[in-house]
Parts: C-alpha cells; sequence; structure tokens
C-alpha cells in the first residue's frame, strides 16, 4: 500500500536536537589509553560497585600482609637477611595469584563477549590490535602491581632494618625482573583462557585449572623423578607448568633458590635456562597471536 501524498501544507521538519561534534578528535591513540584505563583500574573494581571492590581488595591484602610480618620480624630481631628472598615470594603465594587472575581476567574480557559489546569498541576509531595491547597490558599492569607491591614492602623494610642498601637494591631488582616476567606470562595464558568462552564461570574455571591443576601435576611429577634418583629430568618437567617456568629462568638467571625438588642439582643450568627463557617468550607472543586471532571474528 503507498503512503499518501505529501504536499507542502502536510510536511513537517522536526528539529530534535542534534548537532554535529565540532570538538577535538583525540584519534586511536587516545581512545587505546582510556581503554587501558578503564580495564586497569576494573580489574581492582575502580569505578564499580562496593561489591566488584571487595574479592581483588583482600587478594592485594592478602598479598601485602606476609610481607609486613617479615619485615617487622626483621625490624625486631635485627636480622641479618629477610626471612624470605624477592624472587621466592610470588613463588611461595602463586595461589592468590592464581586466584586473582581467575577472578579478574573473564571481568576483563568475558562481558564484552557475553554481551556482544566489543563490535562497538571497533567501530570507534580503535582497532584489534589496539584492543588487545589494552586488554593484555591492563592485566599484565595489574598483576604487576599485585606481586611487585610487597617486594616494595620487603625492600623499605630491609633498610629500617639496616640490611646492607647495595645487597638489597640489587635483590630487590631481580625480583622485580621476576614479577614483571611473571605478570606478562600469566596476564596472557588467563586471558586467552577466558577469551575463549563468554561466560564467566566457565573462563574462571578454565584459568583455575591451567595454573593450579598443570603446578600440580608437575610438582607430583618431579617429586617421583626425585624418589626414583632421576634427578636430570626434574628440571625439563618444569617446561610444562607457568609456576615452574618462572622459576627455573630466575634460578637459572637471577640467582634465586628453586623450589624444586633436590634443591640445587635439580634446577636448569644456563643452557636449561636459556630453553626456560625461549618457552616463556613462546607462551607470550602465543597468547597475544591467540588473542589476535580470536578477536579478529569476534569484531565483526
Amino acid at each position: 500500500m503507498s503512503s499518501p501524498a505529501q504536499t507542502p501544507e502536510t510536511t513537517r521538519i522536526h528539529n530534535i536536537g542534534y548537532r554535529n561534534y565540532d570538538g577535538p578528535r583525540l584519534g586511536r591513540a587516545y581512545a587505546r589509553r582510556a581503554l587501558f584505563s578503564q580495564s586497569l583500574r576494573g580489574a581492582y573494581g575502580l569505578g564499580r560497585s562496593a561489591k566488584s571492590k571487595v574479592l581483588p581488595m583482600i587478594l592485594f591484602a592478602v598479598m601485602c600482609v606476609p610481607a609486613l610480618i617479615i619485615v617487622a620480624v626483621a625490624v625486631v630481631t635485627k636480622a641479618p637477611k629477610l626471612a624470605i628472598e624477592y624472587t621466592q615470594y610470588a613463588i611461595y603465594l602463586q595461589l592468590v595469584i592464581a586466584i586473582y587472575l581467575a577472578a579478574q581476567a573473564p571481568q576483563s574480557v568475558s562481558r564484552d563477549l557475553r554481551f556482544r559489546t566489543v563490535p562497538l569498541y571497533f567501530s570507534r576509531p580503535i582497532d584489534r590490535v589496539d584492543y588487545v595491547l589494552a586488554k593484555y597490558g591492563a592485566m599484565a599492569s595489574a598483576l604487576f602491581i599485585l606481586t611487585a607491591a610487597p617486594l616494595l614492602i620487603l625492600f623499605i623494610g630491609s633498610l629500617l632494618a639496616k640490611l646492607d642498601f647495595a645487597t638489597q637494591s640489587k635483590l630487590f631488582g631481580q625480583g622485580l625482573v621476576s614479577v614483571a616476567l611473571l605478570s606478562l606470562l600469566f596476564g596472557g595464558i588467563g586471558l586467552v583462557m577466558a577469551a575463549l568462552t563468554p561466560r564467566r564461570g566457565f573462563g574462571v574455571a578454565a584459568v583455575i585449572a591451567v595454573m593450579v591443576i598443570s603446578y600440580g601435576a608437575v610438582s607430583t611429577l618431579q617429586g617421583i623423578a626425585y624418589g626414583t634418583d632421576n634427578v636430570d629430568a626434574i628440571k625439563w618437567m618444569g617446561l610444562f607448568s607457568p609456576v615452574t617456568l618462572i622459576d627455573g629462568v630466575q634460578t637459572a638467571f637471577l640467582g634465586a633458590p628453586t623450589a624444586f625438588p633436590g634443591g640445587a642439582a635439580a634446577a636448569p643450568g644456563a643452557g636449561a635456562g636459556a630453553v626456560y627463557v625461549l618457552v616463556v617468550l613462546a607462551l607470550i607472543a602465543g597468547s597475544y597471536g591467540v588473542l589476535m586471532r580470536r578477536y579478529r571474528k569476534v569484531g565483526l
């Protein structure tokens, strides 16, 4: 059915208030920084509901409390060294880091997938590479804050305990290198697991499975190898878990004591350590590549 012809008497033009935007256009770099900042703040519940702040802030406190206790003991007892090495701290508290990653990685990406808001990001002056870099950078930065803050507490406490400044500065620097590498590796793996599904619960389970179960399996196999006097195999088994990978790298190149069964005899040397570094870098690059591939179709 055709509509009735419009005449000058029946035609109306309605002004509903829309105007062209004539302000500054800040471009991709600004949009990427804004997405990075929003994702980093979101990893600690900032800018979100009070309920969203509870878990990340509790986990941050749990990471820092042992460092405060160690510092208090060192100051009171005037100990000649801290009770724990800087490079060991994240390894001992790996479960807290895994829980934080399992909670926050899906929060960072799963909601965008579930509510199909990714195409809205890409309708702006932002590309797939900008989205992935912003999310990856924010997750790695959030993990670095989580793991570096207690190291800073240990460093400040060591100075209050009047330990040697040069020695503590060197050890603190080694610890920062270790947790920076850990943050990049764990952040990439966590985001990949979370991006595989739009359902947050499945993402949480996937991250926990990769981080916790892989470490438990590798540690068990290493214990069996040590018990059967197959010490040489222990260092190669460490290639199959994110936590033991970081342990192997810092043992080989940062002078850290190893958590492997058998101690120094089972720890990777320079040759095996180079393999550890290559595997870590390959996993970081691979995580980025998988995320890029994942968002190639999602952004359509």
